[in-house]
């Protein structure tokens, strides 16, 4: 289990943009489950929208992209670099997500060439799915 301490010597991302709270587990290279706590505090909330707080679909994304990073960026090779969006593909919400949820995130590399992958994202509250897609990676 990787705390936000953890998270942080790993991918680059800091607060507020930092998108995981936790990380459950991990194996480099393959496959990822971290968690993000919504709560009503979070920045976007005051203007998305107001008074019907709604995370934002991209930001759902951005905290897969996150977890896959940490799969991705914990490789020794990796160390100290950067996984940057190459695409996103098929992504679908299929619900809402709203404070007080727990966003459970996770994120399976279905494949590798070079600097160049693809993982596999699910993003669940309550084991129902809120958005699911492929993210294209390019590690620099």
């Amino acid at each position: 289990m990787l705390d936000i301490n953890g998270i942080e010597q790993i991918i680059p991302q800091r607060a507020p943009f930092l998108m995981i709270d936790k990380v459950e587990e991990y194996v480099p290279g393959e496959s990822a489950i971290a968690y993000k706590n919504v709560n009503i505090n979070e920045w976007y909330f005051q203007g998305h929208f107001p008074g019907n707080p709604i995370m934002p679909g991209v930001l759902i994304t951005e905290a897969l992209a996150q977890t896959g990073a940490v799969a991705i960026l914990s490789m020794e090779e990796n160390k100290g670099k950067n996984a940057l969006f190459g695409g996103i593909d098929k992504m679908k919400f299929k619900k809402m997500v709203v404070p007080g949820d727990v966003l459970k995130l996770e994120v399976k590399i279905i494949k590798r060439k070079g600097p160049i992958g693809v993982g596999e994202a699910i993003a669940t509250v309550d084991g129902k799915i809120a958005a699911k897609g492929e993210l294209t990676f390019a590690v620099v």
